[in-house]
Protein backbone atom coordinates (compact mmCIF):
# COMPACT_ATOMS: atom_id res chain seq x y z
CA UNK A 1 0.00 0.00 0.00
CA UNK A 2 3.02 2.48 0.67
CA UNK A 3 4.98 2.24 -2.35
CA UNK A 4 1.03 2.64 -4.76
CA UNK A 5 0.62 5.84 -2.44
CA UNK A 6 3.73 7.33 -3.39
CA UNK A 7 3.27 6.82 -6.54
CA UNK A 8 -0.84 8.61 -6.39
CA UNK A 9 -2.39 5.42 -7.41
CA UNK A 10 -6.08 4.20 -5.77
CA UNK A 11 -4.87 1.80 -2.80
CA UNK A 12 -7.75 0.33 0.01
CA UNK A 13 -6.56 2.12 2.88
CA UNK A 14 -4.13 4.85 3.67
CA UNK A 15 -0.48 3.31 4.61
CA UNK A 16 1.22 4.55 7.96
CA UNK A 17 3.87 5.04 9.15
CA UNK A 18 5.86 7.26 11.73
CA UNK A 19 8.87 8.86 11.86
CA UNK A 20 11.23 7.30 14.51
CA UNK A 21 8.70 4.52 14.79
CA UNK A 22 12.09 2.30 15.76
CA UNK A 23 12.81 4.40 18.82
CA UNK A 24 12.71 5.13 22.60
CA UNK A 25 9.10 4.82 23.01
CA UNK A 26 9.15 1.28 22.34
CA UNK A 27 10.09 -0.98 25.67
CA UNK A 28 12.10 -3.49 23.29
CA UNK A 29 13.91 -0.83 22.19
CA UNK A 30 14.81 0.39 25.38
CA UNK A 31 16.27 -3.16 26.34
CA UNK A 32 18.25 -3.40 23.32
CA UNK A 33 19.89 0.10 24.51
CA UNK A 34 20.09 -0.58 27.44
CA UNK A 35 22.92 -3.02 26.42
CA UNK A 36 24.32 -1.26 23.58
CA UNK A 37 25.32 2.10 22.94
CA UNK A 38 24.12 4.68 20.35
CA UNK A 39 26.54 4.71 17.89
CA UNK A 40 27.50 0.71 18.43
CA UNK A 41 23.74 0.11 17.53
CA UNK A 42 24.01 2.21 14.21
CA UNK A 43 27.06 0.41 13.32
CA UNK A 44 26.43 -3.15 13.84
CA UNK A 45 24.38 -4.75 10.95
CA UNK A 46 22.43 -7.32 13.22
CA UNK A 47 21.59 -4.54 15.86
CA UNK A 48 20.44 -1.98 13.55
CA UNK A 49 18.02 -4.56 11.78
CA UNK A 50 16.68 -5.91 14.78
CA UNK A 51 16.04 -2.05 15.99
CA UNK A 52 14.46 -1.58 12.12
CA UNK A 53 11.83 -4.81 13.06
CA UNK A 54 10.94 -4.08 15.97
CA UNK A 55 8.27 -1.91 15.33
CA UNK A 56 7.00 -4.04 12.55
CA UNK A 57 6.40 -6.73 14.92
CA UNK A 58 3.78 -4.72 17.30
CA UNK A 59 2.02 -2.92 14.89
CA UNK A 60 0.38 -3.03 11.39
CA UNK A 61 2.96 -0.64 10.06
CA UNK A 62 3.18 -0.34 6.26
CA UNK A 63 6.52 1.13 5.92
CA UNK A 64 9.80 0.22 7.96
CA UNK A 65 12.56 2.85 7.69
CA UNK A 66 16.24 1.47 8.17
CA UNK A 67 17.12 2.36 11.50
CA UNK A 68 20.33 4.96 11.47
CA UNK A 69 21.35 8.28 11.75
CA UNK A 70 22.08 11.18 9.47
CA UNK A 71 25.48 11.33 10.50
CA UNK A 72 26.59 8.11 9.78
CA UNK A 73 27.27 8.97 6.39
CA UNK A 74 29.69 11.40 7.78
CA UNK A 75 31.37 9.81 9.95
CA UNK A 76 32.09 7.29 6.82
CA UNK A 77 33.43 10.24 5.42
CA UNK A 78 36.34 10.70 8.24
CA UNK A 79 34.28 13.21 10.06
CA UNK A 80 35.08 12.87 13.81
CA UNK A 81 31.80 13.01 16.01
CA UNK A 82 30.37 12.12 19.32
CA UNK A 83 27.12 12.22 20.68
CA UNK A 84 26.34 14.46 23.59
CA UNK A 85 23.27 13.59 23.17
CA UNK A 86 23.01 15.27 20.09
CA UNK A 87 25.73 14.80 17.58
CA UNK A 88 28.70 16.96 18.07
CA UNK A 89 31.84 17.66 15.45
CA UNK A 90 35.27 17.67 16.88
CA UNK A 91 36.54 20.06 13.97
CA UNK A 92 33.73 22.06 12.52
CA UNK A 93 34.25 22.92 8.85
CA UNK A 94 34.47 26.66 8.46
CA UNK A 95 36.65 27.25 5.42
CA UNK A 96 37.38 25.78 1.47
CA UNK A 97 40.45 24.34 2.63
CA UNK A 98 38.54 21.87 5.17
CA UNK A 99 35.83 21.51 2.27
CA UNK A 100 38.15 20.35 -0.18
CA UNK A 101 39.95 18.18 2.40
CA UNK A 102 36.73 16.50 2.93
CA UNK A 103 36.98 12.83 1.73
CA UNK A 104 34.59 11.14 -0.50
CA UNK A 105 31.63 8.68 0.22
CA UNK A 106 32.76 4.79 -0.96
CA UNK A 107 29.49 3.43 0.82
CA UNK A 108 30.62 -0.59 0.48
CA UNK A 109 33.90 0.48 1.78
CA UNK A 110 32.90 3.10 4.34
CA UNK A 111 29.69 2.29 5.52
CA UNK A 112 28.95 -1.26 4.84
CA UNK A 113 27.15 -2.32 7.88
CA UNK A 114 24.08 -0.04 6.84
CA UNK A 115 23.90 -1.99 3.59
CA UNK A 116 23.82 -5.20 5.20
CA UNK A 117 21.26 -4.20 7.74
CA UNK A 118 19.04 -3.26 4.85
CA UNK A 119 19.59 -6.59 3.34
CA UNK A 120 18.42 -8.22 6.76
CA UNK A 121 15.49 -6.14 7.56
CA UNK A 122 14.47 -7.46 3.74
CA UNK A 123 14.87 -11.02 4.31
CA UNK A 124 13.04 -10.65 7.75
CA UNK A 125 10.63 -7.99 7.04
CA UNK A 126 6.77 -9.66 8.10
CA UNK A 127 4.27 -9.01 5.64
CA UNK A 128 6.44 -8.06 2.96
CA UNK A 129 6.64 -4.69 4.56
CA UNK A 130 8.86 -2.47 2.14
CA UNK A 131 11.88 -0.80 3.62
CA UNK A 132 12.77 3.10 3.31
CA UNK A 133 16.66 4.19 3.07
CA UNK A 134 17.20 7.50 4.17
CA UNK A 135 19.89 10.19 4.36
CA UNK A 136 20.33 13.87 5.79
CA UNK A 137 19.30 16.89 3.02
CA UNK A 138 22.65 18.38 2.37
CA UNK A 139 21.82 21.90 4.15
CA UNK A 140 20.80 19.99 6.96
CA UNK A 141 24.04 18.43 7.09
CA UNK A 142 25.89 21.66 6.35
CA UNK A 143 24.66 22.82 9.44
CA UNK A 144 25.72 20.22 11.63
CA UNK A 145 29.24 20.31 10.20
CA UNK A 146 29.60 24.02 10.49
CA UNK A 147 28.25 24.90 14.27
CA UNK A 148 29.63 21.46 15.37
CA UNK A 149 26.62 20.80 17.49
CA UNK A 150 22.55 21.24 17.27
CA UNK A 151 21.61 24.41 18.11
CA UNK A 152 18.18 26.38 17.69
CA UNK A 153 19.52 29.30 15.42
CA UNK A 154 22.56 27.52 13.50
CA UNK A 155 23.95 30.68 13.18
CA UNK A 156 27.50 29.71 12.55
CA UNK A 157 26.38 27.58 9.42
CA UNK A 158 23.92 30.66 8.01
CA UNK A 159 26.33 33.13 8.85
CA UNK A 160 28.34 31.40 6.32
CA UNK A 161 25.68 31.30 3.61
CA UNK A 162 26.16 35.13 3.53
CA UNK A 163 29.83 35.49 4.18
CA UNK A 164 31.13 32.68 2.17
CA UNK A 165 28.39 31.87 -0.35
CA UNK A 166 30.58 29.80 -3.00
CA UNK A 167 32.42 28.12 0.08
CA UNK A 168 28.92 27.40 1.06
CA UNK A 169 27.87 25.61 -2.32
CA UNK A 170 31.17 23.83 -2.48
CA UNK A 171 30.16 22.05 0.60
CA UNK A 172 26.50 21.36 -0.37
CA UNK A 173 27.80 19.96 -3.63
CA UNK A 174 30.32 18.02 -1.78
CA UNK A 175 27.72 16.24 0.37
CA UNK A 176 24.98 16.80 -1.98
CA UNK A 177 27.09 13.91 -4.38
CA UNK A 178 28.05 11.92 -0.94
CA UNK A 179 24.54 11.39 -0.04
CA UNK A 180 23.44 10.81 -3.52
CA UNK A 181 26.17 7.72 -3.39
CA UNK A 182 24.39 7.22 -0.37
CA UNK A 183 21.24 6.43 -1.29
CA UNK A 184 22.20 4.59 -4.43
CA UNK A 185 24.17 2.46 -2.39
CA UNK A 186 20.54 1.71 0.12
CA UNK A 187 18.69 1.28 -3.05
CA UNK A 188 21.35 -1.00 -4.59
CA UNK A 189 20.93 -3.28 -0.97
CA UNK A 190 16.92 -3.42 -1.09
CA UNK A 191 15.58 -0.22 0.04
CA UNK A 192 12.46 0.24 -1.66
CA UNK A 193 12.08 4.14 -1.49
CA UNK A 194 14.84 6.66 -0.59
CA UNK A 195 14.01 9.55 1.94
CA UNK A 196 15.84 12.79 2.31
CA UNK A 197 15.28 14.91 5.81
CA UNK A 198 15.40 18.30 5.95
CA UNK A 199 15.31 19.41 9.53
CA UNK A 200 16.61 22.86 9.54
CA UNK A 201 16.09 24.68 6.43
CA UNK A 202 12.74 26.13 7.67
CA UNK A 203 15.09 27.98 9.21
CA UNK A 204 15.83 30.26 5.78
CA UNK A 205 14.15 32.66 3.60
CA UNK A 206 12.82 31.65 0.78
CA UNK A 207 16.10 33.16 -1.88
CA UNK A 208 18.67 31.54 0.51
CA UNK A 209 16.71 28.38 0.80
CA UNK A 210 16.01 28.26 -3.32
CA UNK A 211 19.92 29.14 -3.58
CA UNK A 212 21.48 27.14 -0.93
CA UNK A 213 19.43 24.24 0.50
CA UNK A 214 17.57 23.91 -3.16
CA UNK A 215 20.46 23.24 -4.69
CA UNK A 216 21.58 20.80 -2.60
CA UNK A 217 18.47 18.84 -2.74
CA UNK A 218 18.03 18.97 -6.89
CA UNK A 219 21.53 17.49 -7.09
CA UNK A 220 20.44 14.41 -5.04
CA UNK A 221 17.05 14.10 -6.95
CA UNK A 222 19.12 14.78 -10.00
CA UNK A 223 21.43 11.21 -9.09
CA UNK A 224 18.55 9.06 -7.52
CA UNK A 225 15.63 9.87 -10.41
CA UNK A 226 17.14 7.61 -13.24
CA UNK A 227 16.73 4.34 -10.04
CA UNK A 228 13.30 4.39 -10.35
CA UNK A 229 12.04 4.17 -6.46
CA UNK A 230 9.82 6.61 -4.70
CA UNK A 231 11.60 9.37 -3.93
CA UNK A 232 10.46 11.56 -0.35
CA UNK A 233 11.44 14.85 0.63
CA UNK A 234 10.56 15.85 3.90
CA UNK A 235 11.34 19.83 5.24
CA UNK A 236 10.75 20.65 9.02
CA UNK A 237 8.97 24.33 9.39
CA UNK A 238 8.57 24.68 5.52
CA UNK A 239 5.04 26.17 5.18
CA UNK A 240 7.00 29.05 3.71
CA UNK A 241 8.77 26.92 1.48
CA UNK A 242 6.14 24.69 -0.18
CA UNK A 243 5.98 26.77 -3.71
CA UNK A 244 9.65 26.66 -3.99
CA UNK A 245 8.86 22.07 -3.09
CA UNK A 246 6.55 21.84 -5.36
CA UNK A 247 9.74 22.73 -8.11
CA UNK A 248 11.22 19.54 -6.64
CA UNK A 249 11.14 16.23 -9.28
CA UNK A 250 9.98 14.04 -6.20
CA UNK A 251 7.11 11.68 -5.60
CA UNK A 252 5.99 12.37 -1.81
CA UNK A 253 6.50 15.75 0.59
CA UNK A 254 6.65 15.42 3.88
CA UNK A 255 4.50 18.30 5.59
CA UNK A 256 5.21 19.10 8.81
CA UNK A 257 1.93 19.54 11.75
CA UNK A 258 2.09 23.17 11.46
CA UNK A 259 0.63 23.43 7.52
CA UNK A 260 -2.57 21.86 7.36
CA UNK A 261 -2.42 19.30 4.22
CA UNK A 262 -4.91 20.81 1.57
CA UNK A 263 -2.92 23.69 1.92
CA UNK A 264 0.23 21.88 1.21
CA UNK A 265 -1.37 19.67 -1.38
CA UNK A 266 -3.01 22.93 -3.10
CA UNK A 267 0.44 24.45 -3.63
CA UNK A 268 2.27 21.35 -4.12
CA UNK A 269 -0.31 20.24 -7.29
CA UNK A 270 -1.96 16.50 -8.43
CA UNK A 271 1.38 15.70 -8.93
CA UNK A 272 2.63 14.71 -5.94
CA UNK A 273 1.74 12.41 -2.74
CA UNK A 274 1.84 13.94 0.55
CA UNK A 275 2.98 12.20 4.31
CA UNK A 276 1.93 13.72 7.21
CA UNK A 277 0.81 15.44 9.44
CA UNK A 278 -0.78 14.46 13.06
CA UNK A 279 1.11 16.46 15.89
CA UNK A 280 2.94 14.03 17.76
CA UNK A 281 1.68 15.56 20.49
CA UNK A 282 -1.81 14.52 19.46
CA UNK A 283 -0.84 11.39 20.61
CA UNK A 284 -1.30 12.08 24.31
CA UNK A 285 -4.95 12.74 23.68
CA UNK A 286 -7.92 10.63 24.99
CA UNK A 287 -9.09 8.25 22.47
CA UNK A 288 -12.00 10.10 21.29
CA UNK A 289 -9.90 13.18 21.18
CA UNK A 290 -7.13 11.04 19.30
CA UNK A 291 -9.33 9.78 16.92
CA UNK A 292 -10.73 13.36 16.42
CA UNK A 293 -7.67 14.95 15.27
CA UNK A 294 -6.99 12.05 13.22
CA UNK A 295 -9.93 12.75 11.43
CA UNK A 296 -8.82 16.82 10.64
CA UNK A 297 -5.83 15.24 8.36
CA UNK A 298 -7.27 12.73 6.95
CA UNK A 299 -10.19 15.34 5.77
CA UNK A 300 -7.40 17.78 4.77
CA UNK A 301 -5.71 15.05 2.82
CA UNK A 302 -8.86 14.71 1.04
CA UNK A 303 -10.41 11.59 -1.42
CA UNK A 304 -7.91 12.32 -4.23
CA UNK A 305 -4.87 9.23 -4.41
CA UNK A 306 -1.26 10.05 -2.50
CA UNK A 307 -1.97 10.85 0.85
CA UNK A 308 0.81 8.68 3.60
CA UNK A 309 -0.60 8.84 6.98
CA UNK A 310 2.35 10.12 9.29
CA UNK A 311 3.65 12.26 12.08
CA UNK A 312 4.13 15.86 11.25
CA UNK A 313 7.61 15.18 12.83
CA UNK A 314 9.39 12.18 15.14
CA UNK A 315 7.25 10.51 17.96
CA UNK A 316 8.23 11.31 21.19
CA UNK A 317 10.23 8.98 23.78
CA UNK A 318 7.24 9.26 26.15
CA UNK A 319 4.74 8.16 23.78
CA UNK A 320 2.23 5.94 24.96
CA UNK A 321 2.77 2.29 22.47
CA UNK A 322 -0.73 1.88 23.08
CA UNK A 323 -1.76 5.36 21.71
CA UNK A 324 0.00 4.58 18.56
CA UNK A 325 -1.35 1.17 17.93
CA UNK A 326 -5.31 2.83 18.39
CA UNK A 327 -3.79 5.39 15.67
CA UNK A 328 -2.53 3.08 13.19
CA UNK A 329 -5.83 0.74 13.60
CA UNK A 330 -8.19 3.96 13.53
CA UNK A 331 -6.36 5.03 10.15
CA UNK A 332 -6.60 1.84 8.57
CA UNK A 333 -10.26 0.92 9.20
CA UNK A 334 -12.06 4.54 8.72
CA UNK A 335 -10.43 4.91 5.16
CA UNK A 336 -10.59 1.44 4.43
CA UNK A 337 -14.91 2.47 4.74
CA UNK A 338 -14.24 4.67 1.73
CA UNK A 339 -14.31 3.81 -1.83
CA UNK A 340 -11.32 3.52 -3.77
CA UNK A 341 -11.07 7.13 -6.02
Amino acid sequence: MFLEACRRRPVPYTPVWIMRQAGRYLPEYRELRAKVDFVALTRSAELAAEATLQPLRRYPLDAAILFSDIMTPLQGMGVGLEFDPGPVVREPIRTAAQVDALPRLAPQRDVPFVLDAIRLVRAGAPRGVPLIGFAGAPFTLLCYLVCGRPSKEFSAARALLYAQPETAERLLDRLADAMTAYLAAQAAAGAQALMLFESWAGLLGIREYRRFALRGVRRVVAGLRPLGVPLIYYVNQGSALMEAVSELDVDVVGVDWRSPLGAARRVLGPGKAVQGNLDPAALFAERGELKRHIEVVLDEAGPLPGHIFNLGHGIWPDTDPDAVARMIDYVHERTARRPLA
